[in-house]
């Protein structure tokens, strides 16, 4: 289908931007566009494309009623950044279909309930999916952070010159504590090199700026790891906080970026309550071996204990929780708002500045 253009294109939110960025770079492999309908339909319910390989989001492009009326199947349409109104792609229309919200929420989120994050945007969004290839400008979205963005290609091309055959990959979206530096630690023990891969799109509210948290990670990767053992790059990527389904995306995308090998410690992508604490580890268990490429790495929740004067785990500390240093997100946020200072069992003492000097100036 040639299609014809028209002259209204759509305009697209920094979800959509990211997701058109992380196509255009190849970080949604298979994926060549917004989904049709009869992959968003399998992903949803099968985590796997029509075509049976593995994929655990949908990665959809919805329009309002209105937008909708006016394209057709077979249109090339134009996508536009959405604050600057600059032509940033072209979405070739296979296919216009409705969905159902409540659904997509319940599986891919496991609640309905509007307070969710990941359900919010969802409800949020138009009512008609566009699904199709895309092609894109180069650059597409987000150009913060330049000198850590890195294509699945580029990264690949450093990992090789750099002689590491087996990569393994940390997702986060919030700064590096003692227990996540601890159980990059332990992984790094077992492959060759770390790549520190930082979510950098669209987070909720509340959680720390990405530019602090890129300033929390550099200086605990310039005084804590071997700098020849570690590299520090960013996903242009939207958080979902969908819990265990995003695990699952969060380690297939690491694998387009060249990791042989993913962490997935406690609540991985989750808020609140609505996940167990392990359930994100769970959920590999629905794929058979080897189908997603990447090796998980599963890692009980890690804590300081006064006791043993260490980093530990359930698995290896013997002691009781009142010898156990553990601050949750918000008992963080509270200490940084009053000024108080972040115990250095909880988090190095120069992560500890970098955030108090954010939290002070705003």
């Amino acid at each position: 289908m040639t299609g014809r253009e028209k002259p209204v294109g759509i305009r697209l939110n920094e979800r959509q931007l990211s997701d058109l960025e992380l196509l255009r770079v190849g970080g949604y492999v298979p994926l060549d566009g917004f989904m049709t309908r009869s992959d968003y339909r399998s992903v949803v319910t099968e985590m796997h494309l029509a075509s049976g390989k593995p994929w655990a989001m949908p990665i959809t492009l919805a329009v309002d009623s209105e937008l909708a009326s006016a394209i057709s199947e077979g249109d090339l349409v134009a996508l536009l950044d959405g604050a600057s109104g600059r032509t940033v792609g072209q979405l070739q229309i296979h296919e216009k279909f409705s969905y159902d919200k409540g659904h997509e929420a319940r599986q891919v989120y496991r609640t309905t309930d509007h307070k969710h994050p990941g359900v919010a945007a969802l409800y949020a969004q138009g009512d008609t999916l566009l699904g199709g290839p895309v092609t894109h400008e180069d650059p597409v979205a987000l150009q913060d952070f330049t000198a850590f963005r890195r294509t699945p290609a580029e990264l690949k091309g450093e990992f090789a010159q750099r002689e590491w055959r087996t990569v393994v990959g940390f997702q986060t979206r919030n700064p590096v504590h003692r227990a996540h530096e601890y159980i990059q630690k332990a992984a790094l023990e077992i492959v060759d090199g770390l790549l520190l891969h930082p979510l950098v799109g669209e987070t909720k509210d509340d959680d720390v700026p990405a530019d602090v948290r890129m300033r929390c990670y550099r200086v605990l990767l310039d005084n804590y790891f071997p700098r020849d053992r570690t590299m520090l790059a960013v996903l242009p990527a939207a958080m979902r906080y969908a819990g265990p389904r995003e695990a699952i995306f969060h380690a297939q995308v690491r694998r387009n970026y060249g990791c042989t090998h993913f962490i997935v410690g406690r609540d991985h992508a989750g808020v609140g309550d609505y996940y167990g604490p392990y359930d994100a580890q769970h959920i590999f268990s629905e794929f058979d071996a080897g189908e997603l490429g990447i090796t998980p790495l599963f890692f009980e929740h890690a804590f300081w204990c006064n006791t043993c004067g260490g980093m530990a785990t359930t698995k290896t500390c013997p002691h009781d929780a009142s010898v156990r240093v553990f601050l949750s997100g918000t008992k963080v946020r509270e200490l940084l708002r009053t000024n108080a200072s972040l115990p250095a069992e909880f988090t190095r003492p120069e992560v500890a500045c970098e955030l108090m000097a954010a939290y002070q100036k705003s």
